[in-house]
């Protein structure tokens, strides 16, 4: 299949607390983690909660990466999702792996935008579900 996107989702177990509860440590992580996916930051906001917890995103030339933690639990969930070729998700996902350090984690990746439907939907004909 050849897909006009990417999107990598990743849960992190067993992370460090303190470092999942700080929006400014977690920041340069995660615009770092973007540029080892070979993509280019725009913007990023970040969002401390009360009495914990982060969320964020970060705006990308090529889409966005976002992320939720949840300090009390040593839990982040996070997705990265990268438009067309070039872009390399799974090496962002390699990149917070280093730094987070997480005990055990999940990962999956979806190809999103299969051109060959899209293609026979502009074409007229009807798609198989």
């Amino acid at each position: 299949m050849t897909a006009l996107a990417r999107h990598v989702l990743a849960e992190y177990y067993g992370c460090d607390p303190a470092i999942l509860d700080d929006p400014d440590f977690l920041r340069p992580i995660i615009e770092e983690a973007v540029r080892a996916a070979g993509a280019e930051v725009i913007k990023t906001s970040l969002h401390q909660f009360k009495p914990q917890g982060v969320s964020g995103v970060v705006i990308l030339a090529e889409s966005h990466l976002a992320v939720h933690t949840w300090p009390e639990h040593g839990f982040a969930a996070v997705e990265i999702f990268t438009c067309g070729t070039e872009p390399e998700p799974e090496a962002g996902h390699r990149y917070l792996l280093e730094q987070l350090k997480p005990a055990y984690h999940t990962v999956r990746a979806l190809e999103r935008g299969d051109m060959d439907t899209i293609e026979r939907i502009n074409s007229g004909q009807a798609a198989a579900g």
